[in-house]
């Protein structure tokens, strides 16, 4: 990858001095060059100069340059020029591709550090240490939304949501896996949860029109100090299981708006059976059908009220009094009344908990 950045610096080089040039690695293989056929082969001189002890060398046509980095040989840059200021230019170039590379590391070893905070690869008392070091704040509000799409082998999504979010300073967009991005968002000091919201709806919408795939984001709680990062991203996790398995239909799902579906989840299965045998007589569940089932939905949808239900099922007023009263018939529940509709609801709800933890 550091490789891309060099090739970039390099051509923007070659516009403005006009001579061809590149940079092998310790072993003499052009790593980078004006000329991309040469990446790839052997530099034949550069590869005697590694042999030697000159830091620089001139011959006709071409200058060579050892290029160390904290101490150490990383590089070789030869330039094919005969101009009176070849050295000059040597030495200006070998500068800009220090720096590149410099860059380059930090900005991978902030990313890879803030990998290791997530998956919880460093000790807490480490954290501050190495934050100081890569100079990031370690008291700044940030969030984590973990970003969930259909497995691809290609990086584009991971592309897109960095073209999004293109603040290397302060934001974090982190690769796991195939299926898996993440992105650590620094808040500002007055950002809300409509504003966490929106840039969520980015990303979907985003990913959606660009790509033509779809996402899931789980939004994790603010985190305060770099520390509670690792928590933000635990929290995302179990936003994308709950929303899972009880509000499939959203594309976005906060840790602090899981409602009663953070509770059943927390529940042991044990007493979730002991529950849903209590409520629903043996064989119950089964004799209800889809169209039953759809009609339930639609009702609770509609906070208990018949006429709007039936409006948007478009069926009439009798039928759906007919089917609420089958459904009471068949539970001994009446969803008219709030008391026993919290209570199916709630089962239903149990029920799907149940259903996804034996798959």
């Amino acid at each position: 990858m550091a490789f891309k950045v060099f090739q970039s610096v390099i051509s923007k080089i070659r516009e403005t001095i006009g001579n061809d040039f590149g940079i092998t690695d310790g072993n003499g293989t052009v790593i980078a060059s004006t000329i991309e056929e040469e990446i790839g082969m052997l530099h034949d001189q550069c590869a005697d100069f590694l042999t030697s002890n000159a830091m620089y060398i001139e011959k006709p046509g071409l200058v060579m340059k050892k290029i160390e980095i904290n101490g150490r040989l990383d590089f070789v840059l030869y330039l094919v020029s005969d101009h009176p200021d070849r050295k000059k230019y040597a030495e200006l170039i070998a500068i800009s591709l220090e720096n590149a590379k410099l860059y380059y590391d930090e900005k991978y070893d902030r990313n890879n550090f803030m990998k290791n905070i997530l998956l919880g690869n460093i000790l807490p008392g480490d954290i501050t240490i190495r934050a100081k070091e890569l100079r990031i704040k370690t008291d700044a509000r940030r969030i984590v939304y973990l970003v969930r799409t259909e497995k691809t082998r290609e990086l584009y999504a991971y592309n897109i949501i960095q073209s999004l979010f293109p603040n290397n300073t302060k934001d974090y967009i982190i690769l796991l896996d195939d299926q898996n991005t993440v992105l650590v968002k620094e808040l500002k000091d007055r950002e809300d949860s409509e504003e966490i919201h929106k840039k969520a709806r980015i990303i979907i919408d985003t990913l959606s029109s660009e790509l033509m795939i779809k996402a899931n984001i789980g939004i994790g709680t603010v985190a305060d100090t770099l520390r509670d990062v690792a928590r933000s991203y635990k929290d995302a996790q179990t936003a994308l299981k709950i929303g899972q398995i009880f509000e499939a239909e959203k594309s976005i799902v906060d840790y602090n708006h899981l409602g009663i579906g953070r509770l059943i989840y927390q529940l042991p299965t044990t007493l979730c059976r002991l529950f849903l045998n209590e409520v629903f007589k043996e064989g119950v569940l089964e004799t209800i059908d889809p169209e039953t089932m759809m009609t339930i939905q639609k009702f609770f949808e509609n906070n208990l009220n018949v006429s709007e239900t039936s409006r948007q099922l478009f069926i009439h007023r009798n039928t759906l009094v007919y089917r609420l009263d089958k459904i009471q018939k068949i539970t001994g529940m009446d969803l008219r009344k709030f008391d026993d509709a919290i209570y199916f609801k709630v089962a239903m709800m149990v029920k799907r908990y149940l259903d996804e933890v034996s798959k």
